[in-house]
C-alpha cells in the first residue's frame, strides 16, 4: 500500500521535492498538500516583472491545477495548519484532520517588519508574496510609495512600481545599495541608474517613526526629521525562517527547523527544506541550494542514499535592467590587492580581489558575461600568476591571443554554476544533452534552466553549441502559437503576398493545426488583417483582449477602470463636472490622475459601464483608450502659451496629434510626448515616440520606454514645421503597424529593423505610409464608448415604442 505524505507549504523548494518524487516513483506516495495561500506552486523570484507589468500571474505559474490533478494529490489550498501532532502523526487544518506516515514542512519564511511605531497602519506592507504584489500594482500613477530596504527585494519592489509610474523613493540604512553583493563602487552605479530611472534613493537613512492619518499610513518620519509622504510603504529589510509550526511540534529548532544531511529533523518521520531550515548552522535564501535540498528530500523520502553539502555560491542578478554578480570576499583586508576596470561610458565595473595570486573575491556590474568563468577561479583557487597582467579582461584575452566565444564555456566545470534562479548546473544540461534534449526548448523541459526569467538563455544555447558541435543548430524563431510552425514574420508575409484578407484564407493557406484558431493567435491575426487591409477587412471584437472587448481596463476584484480620453492633457470645468457627476451617481470608490495627464474613474461595475459612457458622452468626452493595443495618450508641457522656457506650441501639437491618431490600433500600446522645450517636463524621450520642441524647430525620436526595459528614444528626424512633424510621426506610426510583430513595443521593433532603415524608409515612402494611415482612420477612427451607447439605444427602441403603445 501507498505511505501517506504530507506536505505543508507549496513553496518553490518542496514544489521540487515532489518533482523528484514523482519522476522516480509516482505510486510510493498518497500525497496531501496544504498551502496557506489560496494557490499552489508559483515562482516567487518573478514576481517582480509582474509587479512591472512584464509577466502575469499566469506566466510563472510552476504547478497548475492540472499538474496536481494528473499526479493525484490532494491540494488543500488556501488552508492555514493549526497543529502537528508527532505522537499521533496527524496534521490538523482548518477544516479538519489528516494522517501522515512521512511529513515533509516547507514553511519558508517570514518577512520581518521593523517594529516602528506605526508599523501596524494600514497602508504598510511587506513584500513576500503575489498578494504584496498585487497591492503594489493597484496603487496607480501618481501615488506615493516609500519603500525601506535596498537589498534585492527593495530594488524590485520601486522598479516595478516605478515602472507603473509610482512616486518611489527607497530608504535604506547601509552608506551604499545592496551592500552584501555589491561594494560601494559598484552599488554607486547601481543607484545612479535607478536615480536615471527616476527613482529617489537615500543612503545612509535611519527611519524612526511611521506616521498615519485616520489609521492609513502617511509619511515616513526619518531620525534626521524628514518627512518623506506615501501612500503606501514596503518593508523588505529581510524574512525569518517560519519556525512556529516545527516548534510547536517539538521539534528542534534554532534560527530555523535544525535538519541533518538527509534533511531529517529531530524526527526521523518529519523532514524540512527551503528558507525555513538551519543546517550546520546555516540558512538558506538562495533558489540553488533550496533545489539540492529539495533534491536530497526526495531521495531521502525514496529510501536512497543523499547528502545535501552546501557549495560555495556566486550571486548573479538581473536588478532593474543592470546586471550585477558577486562572489567570495570582496572586503578590505591585510595583504589583499585589488585590480579594477572601469568604463563609465558603458557603465561597466570590475573589481578583483587577489590574495598570494589566487582571486579571493569579485564585483561586476554592467558587463557579467565572464562572470562563471571568474567564480570558477574562486572556486578552484587557481593560481592567476601567468595571467595577472590580462586578468581583468576574462577568458578571452588569456594564453596570447583570444579565444574562440565557446572556449570560455567549455572549459568550465561540469558543477558550474547555469542557470541561478533553478539551480542548474553545466553537467545537469550536458546529461540531459547526452539523453536526448537537442534544442533549448528540450533542455527547458527537462531541467528547467532558462525558464524563469531567461538571462541564462545565452549561456545554455553555449553549452549545447559545444556539447553537441556540428549538430547544434541555432533555435528558429518561434512559431505564433501551437496551430502552426510559422512565425510571426511568415505568417505576415503569407498575408500581403497572398493577398490573405480574412482569417479564415490564413487557417487554410498557412495550414493551421487548428480550424479556428486559438485565443494566441486570433489577436495577433486580427491585428494584421486590420492594418493590411483596412478596406477588405473588418475588425474582429471577439478576437481581441477582454479589456478591448469591454472597451476598460479590468481590475483585480472584477470591477473596471474607465478613463475618458483629455486631448493632450487638456480639460476643462464641464469636463471635470461631468466626470465628479459620474463618480457620484455610480458610486466609483477612486478618481486618480494618472501619468498621462488624464483623470481615471476605478472601480466601476461592469453593468454600469454603458450607462456611464452615455452620460460621459453627453458631455462630449470619447473614450481614452486607456485598454487598448493603440494610442495611449500624447502628454504634454504648456510650452509657449504659459513656459518662459517654451519654444514652440507643445501643447497644441499635442493636442493635434491626439486628435489625428486617437483609435489607431498598433502592435502594442503607443506613448507620445511633447515637450516644449529641451527641459524635457513632458518626459517625451522615455515614451515609444518623442518630440522636443526647439527654436529651429521639433526634434523626433523613437523607441522609448520606461518600464522593466528602460529606454532612451533615438533621434529620427528634426524638422522645421509643425505638420511635417505630424506627417513624419503618422508615418512612422504606419511603418511600425505594417511591419512589426504583434505585442511588441516600437523599441523591439526598432532593435530588430535597425534606425537606419526606418530612417530610409520614412525618407523614400513617408506621403505613401500618410496617405495608408489616414485611409485607415477614415475607418477605424470611432468612439467604441459611443458606438455602443449607440447600438443600446437601437437594440430597446422597439421596446420603448411598444410600451407607449401600450400606454395608449
Amino acid at each position: 500500500m501507498k505511505q501517506k505524505l504530507v506536505v505543508i507549504g507549496a513553496g518553490m523548494a518542496s514544489g521540487r521535492v515532489l518533482e523528484h518524487l514523482l519522476e522516480q516513483d509516482r505510486e510510493a506516495y498518497d500525497i496531501t498538500l496544504f498551502n496557506a495561500e489560496a494557490r499552489g506552486n508559483y515562482n516567487r523570484i518573478m514576481l517582480s516583472p509582474v509587479l512591472s507589468g512584464e509577466k502575469t500571474y499566469a506566466d510563472i505559474v510552476t504547478h497548475d491545477a492540472g499538474w496536481y490533478a494528473e499526479n493525484d494529490i490532494t491540494c488543500r489550498f488556501g488552508e492555514k495548519v493549526l497543529e502537528i501532532d508527532r505522537a499521533a502523526k496527524t496534521v490538523t487544518g482548518e477544516n479538519g484532520t489528516v494522517s501522515y506516515d512521512k511529513l515533509v514542512l516547507g514553511t519558508g519564511s517570514n518577512p520581518f517588519m521593523i517594529p516602528l511605531p506605526g508599523h501596524d497602519l494600514e497602508g504598510v506592507i511587506a513584500y513576500r508574496d503575489l498578494e504584496d504584489t498585487e497591492r503594489m500594482m493597484g496603487l496607480g500613477e501618481g501615488n506615493k510609495c516609500v519603500v525601506i530596504g535596498g537589498g534585492l527585494l527593495g530594488l524590485e519592489a520601486a522598479a516595478g512600481m516605478a515602472a507603473r509610474g509610482v512616486d518611489v523613493t527607497v530608504v535604506h540604512i547601509m552608506g551604499h545599495l545592496m551592500e552584501r553583493q555589491l561594494d560601494e563602487a559598484a552599488g554607486y552605479l547601481l543607484r545612479r541608474a535607478l536615480t536615471d530611472k527616476g527613482i529617489t534613493v537615500k543612503c545612509a537613512a535611519n527611519s524612526k517613526e511611521i506616521l498615519g492619518e485616520s489609521g492609513k499610513v502617511r509619511a515616513l518620519l526619518l531620525d534626521d526629521g524628514t518627512e518623506l509622504p506615501c501612500d503606501l510603504l514596503v518593508m523588505a529589510v529581510g524574512i525569518r525562517p517560519n519556525v512556529a509550526l516545527g516548534q510547536g511540534a517539538g521539534l528542534a529548532v534554532g534560527k530555523g527547523i535544525h535538519v541533518d544531511d538527509q534533511m531529517v529533523t529531530s524526527d526521523v518521520d518529519v523532514l524540512a527544506v527551503g528558507e525555513c531550515v538551519e543546517h550546520n548552522g546555516a540558512l538558506f535564501g538562495l533558489v540553488a541550494p533550496l533545489y539540492d535540498q529539495a533534491k536530497v528530500a526526495a531521495q531521502t523520502l525514496l529510501g536512497q542514499s543523499s547528502t545535501f553539502v552546501p557549495k560555495e555560491l556566486s550571486t548573479k542578478l538581473k536588478v532593474t535592467g543592470c546586471d550585477l554578480f558577486s562572489a567570495g570576499d570582496f572586503a578590505d583586508g591585510e595583504g589583499r590587492e585589488d585590480i579594477v576596470f572601469r568604463d563609465p561610458a558603458r557603465g561597466v565595473y570590475r573589481r578583483l580581489v587577489i590574495k598570494n595570486n589566487v582571486v579571493i573575491g569579485a564585483v561586476m556590474y554592467g558587463d557579467t558575461a565572464d562572470s562563471n568563468w571568474f567564480f570558477g577561479l574562486i572556486r578552484d583557487k587557481t593560481d592567476i600568476a601567468d595571467m595577472r597582467d590580462t586578468l581583468i579582461f576574462g577568458p578571452a584575452y588569456q594564453g596570447g591571443t583570444p579565444l574562440d566565444p565557446l572556449a570560455a564555456v567549455a572549459a568550465l566545470p561540469r558543477d558550474a554554476e547555469i542557470c541561478g534562479c533553478n539551480g542548474i548546473c553545466k553537467g545537469q544540461i550536458e546529461d540531459a544533452i547526452a539523453a536526448g534534449a537537442s534544442d533549448l526548448g528540450a533542455i527547458k523541459a527537462t531541467t528547467k534552466a532558462s525558464a524563469s526569467c531567461g538571462t541564462c538563455t545565452g549561456l545554455v544555447e553555449q553549452v549545447l553549441a559545444v556539447t553537441l558541435g556540428d549538430d547544434f543548430v541555432l533555435p528558429a524563431a518561434a512559431s505564433i502559437c501551437g496551430c502552426t510552425d510559422m512565425t510571426h514574420e511568415d505568417v505576415r508575409r503569407m498575408i500581403k503576398s497572398q493577398r490573405l484578407t480574412s482569417m479564415p484564407a490564413v487557417w487554410q493557406e498557412c495550414g493551421w493545426k487548428t480550424p479556428d484558431g486559438c485565443h494566441v493567435c486570433r489577436p495577433a491575426l486580427n491585428f494584421y488583417l486590420l492594418a493590411d487591409w483596412p478596406l477588405e477587412y473588418r475588425d474582429d471584437p471577439q478576437s481581441r483582449f477582454i479589456n478591448e472587448r469591454k472597451h476598460a481596463n479590468i481590475q483585480k476584484d472584477g470591477t473596471y477602470s474607465v478613463v475618458p480620453r483629455m486631448w493632450g492633457g487638456i480639460t476643462t470645468p464641464d469636463e471635470l463636472r461631468a466626470i465628479a457627476d459620474a463618480a457620484d451617481k455610480y458610486r466609483v470608490p477612486t478618481v486618480k490622475v494618472t501619468g498621462g495627464q488624464r483623470i481615471d474613474l476605478l472601480g466601476v461595475k461592469s453593468e454600469d459601464l454603458p450607462d456611464i459612457w452615455a452620460d460621459l458622452n453627453a458631455a462630449g468626452m470619447v473614450s481614452g483608450h486607456a485598454y487598448s493595443k493603440g494610442l495611449r495618450t500624447v502628454k504634454t508641457c504648456v510650452g509657449t502659451d504659459h513656459c518662459r522656457f517654451g519654444t514652440q506650441d507643445s501643447t497644441g501639437l499635442g493636442i493635434q496629434l491626439e486628435k489625428e491618431l486617437w483609435g489607431a490600433w498598433t502592435p502594442h500600446k503607443l506613448k507620445l510626448g511633447v515637450s516644449g522645450c529641451p527641459r524635457n517636463c513632458a518626459e517625451a524621450t522615455c515614451k515609444d515616440i518623442g518630440v522636443i520642441c526647439v527654436d529651429s524647430g521639433y526634434q523626433i525620436s523613437i523607441g522609448g520606454a520606461a518600464g522593466m526595459d528602460v529606454r532612451e528614444t533615438e533621434l529620427l528626424i528634426q524638422v522645421p514645421t509643425q505638420q511635417e512633424a505630424i506627417n513624419v510621426i503618422k508615418a512612422v506610426t504606419q511603418l511600425y503597424r505594417e511591419n512589426a510583430k504583434y505585442l511588441d513595443r516600437i523599441y523591439k521593433w526598432m532593435a530588430k529593423v535597425g534606425l537606419d532603415w526606418i530612417k530610409e524608409r520614412v525618407a523614400a515612402e513617408g506621403d505613401a505610409l500618410v496617405d495608408r494611415f489616414e485611409l485607415s482612420q477614415t475607418i477605424y477612427r470611432k468612439d467604441p464608448w459611443a458606438e455602443h451607447v449607440t447600438q443600446q439605444a437601437e437594440r430597446y427602441k422597439p421596446l420603448a415604442t411598444l410600451s407607449l403603445e401600450a400606454a395608449e
